[in-house]
């Protein structure tokens, strides 16, 4: 308990077996730090990621031996995917009965090695405050990501006098190398149409002032990469295009209409599906700024690859920029950026014009639910964002302006959304927290409604109800096979028996309303954020 509060944890998110009982007695006397409850292991993964997103700071994961730590591994690749700085750990049997292979054991670091930064076993008393200091300094070192400790009972049991030690952190603010960034701003001043990705590194380092400067001068628009985790560059700005699709097709169609790429902390490129089309046109320079290495050059050779901080290294790469711009060269930008601006607003304004003419369907259309989603929500609130196949073009329709008003599944394993807002929430108890998600991805994790209402925690839950796996069925629809001959999905809807969000909510302690229409919506949005409670909106929408 200690040597948590050392390292700032605040909160332990766990569900407790036998194992882990030691820790739950110490709990019986401290108040310092809060045991966060969660009914299955990947519920409690997904709230621990969600915090520790939204707040920047550690946590602390709690789950019981391999059968705990297997139903959290779908969301620790989540929190991997989303560097989220996360202490995992699992209690585990004795060392002295560990060799008979007792029932639930296994080799506990070895299953979360693959999903996490750093992985290992306190095998005695002496070495866990050093085992807490190195996971928790691994945690928060860039790039951040989840660690993990197995942590045996005859460890947790024992008694000594031990140096508790104290933490240590390494400096996140990386400024880029110079001769990069020089040769990244020549590559940028002489670019006739440049295109930037804004990606993750963004947001977690906060410096969505300095992409706008950046974007600005360049006189370039922005996308998010294709499957973020934050806002990293506000919705509202004019030179925002979205989020980048996920078709190399298509991308590969904007990307064709630009002579150089500026990747600043997104990656290059992560896709759902293989195609024989590259994403990439040929000939096409790059400069890449992240704090992964990693990233850089992964998938594409890269003229200019920057390791480094986005709100350390661009004031640098901006001046620099500026530095080496002409006046034919500043008045190219200028004009560069009012086409870009106009391409934006017409967009903008063809997407509008689209939902607004779906909002007499029944049932409802996904674009006229966001549209008016976007009318209600505060300026102020956070968006969890799970929604999969009904989520086009979301980031258009919702302002998300700053690093915590957007939050996304960037691992793609679902589940995670319901979860994730309940530790938004913890983390951001002033901000209006709403989470959208898909019908199907609402029930592997649906558990977190109660930890929500337990919590008393007030999260509008919303659920797009298309009774379907919606981005299964379109999917396999573009295969052209037996599917599309025969209109026959395989395992793919949800019904007979139709599932009752409404009464699953109240049985966990949360208010629930069916919205049939898009008024009957908005009334219950409105009555949902005005009373802080938990509650959840069931809404039926269009395959």
């Amino acid at each position: 308990m200690e040597l948590l509060k050392q390292e700032g944890v605040e909160l332990i998110f766990g569900n407790p077996g036998t194992t882990e009982l030691p820790l739950m007695d110490a709990l019986a006397r401290e108040k310092q730090l809060r045991y966060i409850l969660g009914l299955q292991e990947a519920a409690v993964m997904a709230m621990a990621d969600g915090y520790a997103q939204a707040s920047g700071k550690p946590c602390a994961v709690s789950v019981h031996v391999a059968p705990g730590l297997g139903n959290a591994m779908g969301m620790l690749y989540n929190a991997r995917e989303a560097g989220a700085p996360v202490i995992v750990t699992a209690g585990q049997h004795p060392q002295s009965f560990s060799f008979s292979e007792p029932l639930l054991w296994a080799d506990l670091p070895e299953i979360a090695r693959p999903f996490v930064k750093w992985s290992a076993e306190v095998r005695r008393l002496q070495d866990l405050p050093a085992a807490i200091h190195r996971a928790a300094k691994t945690a928060l070192a860039p790039p951040t990501g989840p660690v993990f400790l197995s942590l045996p009972g005859d460890v947790l049991t024992s008694e000594a006098d031990v140096d508790l030690g104290a933490p240590s952190r390494v400096a996140p603010e990386m400024r880029g190398d110079r001769a990069a960034v020089a040769a990244a701003a020549e590559l940028c001043a002489k670019a006739r149409r440049p295109l930037i990705f804004a990606g993750d590194a963004v947001a977690q380092s906060n410096a969505l002032a300095e992409m706008v400067a950046f974007a600005e001068l360049l006189g370039a628009p922005v996308y998010a990469e294709a499957v973020p985790s934050r806002a990293s560059f506000p919705s509202s700005h004019p030179l925002f295009r979205g989020a980048m699709t996920r078709l190399q097709t298509a991308m590969r169609e904007i990307i064709s209409r630009h002579d150089l790429i500026v990747s600043v902390g997104a990656d290059l490129f992560t896709l759902s599906l293989p195609s024989k089309t590259d994403a990439l046109p040929e000939g096409r320079a790059i400069v890449h700024i992240d704090t992964d290495p990693w990233e850089l050059g992964k998938n594409y050779p890269t003229q200019a690859a920057i390791f480094g901080d986005p709100r350390a290294t661009l004031p640098e790469l901006t001046a620099q920029i500026a530095a080496r711009m002409d006046s034919p060269m500043r008045e190219h930008a200028q004009r560069r950026r009012e086409e870009a601006e106009r391409e934006s607003r017409a967009e903008r304004a063809a997407l509008h014009a689209s939902a607004r003419a779906l909002t007499e369907r029944s049932p409802i259309e996904a674009p006229a639910l966001l549209q008016t989603i976007g009318e209600e929500l505060p300026v102020e609130a956070a968006v969890i964002d799970e929604t999969i196949s009904s989520g086009r073009g979301m980031r258009l329709f919702l302002r998300s302006d700053d690093a915590q008003s957007y939050f996304g599944n960037r691992g793609g394993g679902i589940g995670w959304g319901l979860p994730a807002a309940v530790g938004v929430k913890l983390a951001l108890p002033h901000r209006p927290v709403v989470c959208l998600s898909g019908d199907g991805s609402a029930m592997y994790t649906a558990q977190a409604l109660w930890t929500a209402a337990h919590e008393r925690l007030g999260v509008t839950f919303v659920i797009f109800n298309n009774t379907s796996y919606e981005i299964l069925k379109q999917r396999v629809r573009a295969m052209e096979g037996d599917v599309a001959e025969t209109n026959t999905y395989v395992g793919m809807d949800l019904h007979e028996p139709a599932i009752d969000f409404v009464l699953l909510a109240n049985s966990m302690g949360v208010r629930a309303h069916r919205a049939p229409t898009l008024d009957s919506f908005r009334m219950h949005l409105r009555a949902a954020l005005a009373s802080q409670e938990p509650a959840l909106l069931d809404v039926s929408i269009a395959s």
